[in-house]
Parts: structure tokens; C-alpha cells; sequence
């Protein structure tokens, strides 16, 4: 579920609102966009009871993951989409999670300038991640092969909850209700600390480049264009980087272009270095064409959020077909469909693609915890998609999207 959040914005001060996990900020009164930096995840924090000013009070954190997580057994692969908060700090009577009101209120981004004190986080990121797995019922069972597990489109942030401290205890700052006497607590409970400058989010105009025009994207985009040199630009915590792209070219039927990763890489584990080898290793029902000896083998990863089995089958389909795509270099249209999956995200997920598009699991599944990619380079190309009523249609591969599926993808 998308949390909603408030800001000023850095050009104008009009008040923004915009959703957590955007990368770009677009001010409706300024018209600029700004893409938000910060070496760590993003900070903020809770409303507190009738507006109140959490200016100088002690804030508790918490840590939540977004994502969907994949684990693949002998029994196949298993998906869930999960959205958990967990207590970053043993504090006693601190709720163990926010629940639901994360959801039901606007945020607000934490101010270095408002003199909180900070319980310090003792839950290290990779424990929230293993309770999401355990959560999802995604941990290997007694009896079960375990192959591989895989965290993607994940998002990590940090949310505070505002402390009071009156009449001999702790309240919570939202509701108002008493968590714990002051006598109750050990003199190191409510050790804090001030705000950390690691944490400063920073901003930075969206131009391009190489030739200074006005970046396009929207909010959640991973990937901005320049309509003036035909250029991509991907969003990294430091700075923008030059994205390689390129587009297969469409006809009158095309209404929308869909984009895909394309990893092209080596995979010594299991002896696959070409299209070809990949269509005898993975057992695929079809005889491979001499050509493709001479084709690198590429995994094609949605660089889209999808739900789980549309992101599995889309790559599956477009791995597949590749062999009847041959990219070019174009020009920047106007019905370009926004990036919201990273390129290190798309990398990680190719074991995973592996396993989706084998014919022959018993094959593939094993070698999983020991494929190391090598000779890797990464291209961002645009397939056409055809509109077919509920649904979009990739004529050349067949992948199969639904209208609705993409809208509501977004938001995961």
C-alpha cells in the first residue's frame, strides 16, 4: 500500500505531497523536478495527536519493508507480495509494529533542524528481511529442497513514532496512549541519540547531462529520458548515469512501449554462453537454430513492477523470444511506459528468470546457489505493445500483460 508524505518544495516551499518510495519530486506550483539523494534510506515520521509539533521530542524507529519475495524449492517457486513494520529498537512498551497507520497518514520527512533525540536503531535491515520471509511463509519447510530466495522491487525506510514524555511515563505521541512508567524502565532504555548527517536528503535538479535540457520522468521512475538528445539516465543514490537503450521497432498497431532489462551475460555453472546453449540446457521444446551459437545468451527482466506470476511469465516469454527481436537505436517517444525496477534489481533477479523459463527444473534448479555471473552488460530496451482490449500484447514474444495488472503494479 503506497504511503502518502509531505514536503515543501526545494525550489518554491509550496507544500508537495507525494508518495514514499518516489525517487523524483515534481512541484504542480514551480513545474520543476527534483531527484531526491540520500546515502541511506529515506527517514520519516508520524503525525502527532492534533498537529501537534514533534519538534524536540524523542522519536522510536521503525523499520519497514515493501517488496515481493521468490524462493524457489524443489516444489517450484513461491511468491508473495509483503508490507511489514518491525520495532528497530527494544525499548519496553513500544508497540512491535505501527500497523495500519503508516497508511492512514500523511508522513512527514524528518528535519535535521527540529532537535529531536533518536532511540538508536539495534535491528539490523536484514532481520526485517528475514521476518518478512517467515511472515510470507516463505522459509524452506522440513523435507523441502532450498535452491533460492530473491527480494525484488524491496524497499526499505525508516518511520518514527513521536514520544511524550509526562507525568512519570512515555505516551505515544499519535494516540496519546500511555506506553510505560517512567519507574518501569532501566536507566539505558531511553538511551538516544541526535540526528545524524549521513541521513541528509538532498536534491538535485533533474537536467540532462550532456546537454543541460529538462529531464522527463514521473515520480516512481528508476530512469529519466531527454527528449532534446535522446539520452537515458538512470537514478542512483549519488548521481545520475548514462543508461544504454535502444527500442524494437513498432508499426501502426503500437500504442504503448514497455521496458525491459537485457542481460546479456555468461553462466559458467551451467555451461551456457549462448542462446543456443541455454535453449539445450534448459530442455526448451525446440531445436535451436545455428544463429544462435553466435547469440550471447540474455535474460530479460521487466523493468516494471508487476504482481509476482506477471513478472515471472513476462520474463519467461521475453527470454524466450529474443531471438526474434533485433533492437535499434530511436528517438525519444511520448508513450514510453516509466522504469520503476532498477538495473541492480534486474540483475538480481536473473537466477530467477533462469528458473522461471526452464523446461527442465531438475536441470536448473540445483545449480542456482552456484551461478555466478560473468562478462555482464546491461541494455534497457523498449518493446511495442499492442492494445487488445483488457490487455496489452507484445506481438514479436507474446508477452501478455493486463491492463489492469500494470495500472495497479505501481503501487507495490
Amino acid at each position: 500500500m503506497e504511503l502518502l508524505v509531505k514536503q515543501d518544495c526545494p525550489q518554491c516551499g509550496a507544500p508537495v505531497e507525494f508518495i514514499e518510495t518516489d525517487h523524483v519530486l515534481f512541484c504542480g506550483s514551480c513545474g520543476t523536478r527534483n531527484m531526491v539523494q540520500s546515502s541511506s534510506p529515506p527517514r520519516y515520521v508520524l503525525p502527532m495527536v492534533g498537529n501537534a509539533s514533534s519538534a524536540g521530542l524523542l522519536l522510536a524507529p521503525y523499520l519497514r519493508f515493501k517488496g515481493t519475495i521468490y524462493l524457489v524449492t524443489d516444489h517450484g517457486i513461491e511468491h508473495r507480495v509483503i508490507d511489514t513494520t518491525q520495532a528497530a529498537n527494544p525499548a519496553p512498551g513500544l508497540p512491535p509494529s505501527l500497523g495500519v497507520r503508516p497508511q492512514a497518514m500523511r508522513l512527514s520527512r524528518i528535519n535535521p533542524a527540529a532537535g529531536n533525540l533518536f532511540l538508536p536503531q539495534t535491528l539490523k535491515a536484514s532481520a526485517i528481511l528475514e521476518k518478512a520471509a517467515t511472515v510470507g511463509s516463505l522459509v524452506p519447510q522440513a523435507g523441502e529442497q532450498f535452491f533460492h530466495r530473491a527480494y525484488i522491487g524491496e524497499h526499505l525506510s525508516y518511520i518514527y513514532l513521536p514520544l511524550v514524555i509526562r507525568e512519570r511515563g512515555v505516551h505515544d505521541g499519535v494516540t496519546g496512549a500511555r506506553l510505560v512508567g517512567l519507574d518501569e524502565l532501566d536507566g539505558s532504555d531511553l538511551r538516544s541519540k541526535r540526528y545524524d548527517d549521513t541521513w541528509r536528503v538532498r536534491f538535485l535538479a533533474t537536467l540532462c547531462p550532456q546537454c543541460g535540457a529538462g529531464l522527463e520522468g514521473s515520480g516512481d521512475c528508476q530512469v529519466m529520458t531527454c527528449v532534446n538528445c535522446h539520452t537515458a539516465w538512470g537514478l542512483t543514490p549519488e548521481r545520475l548515469i548514462g543508461i544504454d537503450w535502444r527500442m524494437q521497432p513498432g508499426d501502426s498497431t503500437t500504442k504503448l512501449f514497455l521496458p525491459f532489462w537485457k542481460v546479456s551475460t555468461h553462466i559458467p555453472a551451467l555451461d551456457i554462453y549462448s542462446f543456443a546453449d541455454f535453449v539445450e540446457r534448459s530442455n526448451q521444446p525446440f531445436l535451436p537454430r545455428a544463429q544462435w551459437r553466435e547469440r550471447v545468451m540474455s535474460v530479460w527482466v521487466p523493468a516494471v513492477r508487476l504482481r509476482p506470476k506477471s513478472f515471472l511469465q513476462a520474463g519467461r516469454q521475453a527470454t524466450l523470444g529474443q531471438w526474434r527481436l533485433a533492437p535499434t537505436e530511436e528517438k525519444v517517444p511520448p508513450n514510453l511506459f516509466p522504469v520503476t525496477l532498477p538495473f541492480s534489481e534486474a540483475r538480481q533477479a536473473v537466477k530467477l528468470m533462469l528458473a522461471a523459463a526452464t523446461a527442465s527444473p531438475k536441470r536448473i534448479f540445483p545449480a542456482l546457489p552456484h551461478i555466478r555471473l560473468t562478462e555482464v552488460t546491461m541494455q534497457l530496451v523498449y518493446l511495442p505493445f499492442a492494445d487488445q482490449g483488457h490487455d496489452w500484447v507484445q506481438p514479436h514474444t507474446g508477452v501478455t500483460i493486463g491492463k489492469n495488472i500494470l495500472r495497479f503494479s505501481r503501487s507495490l
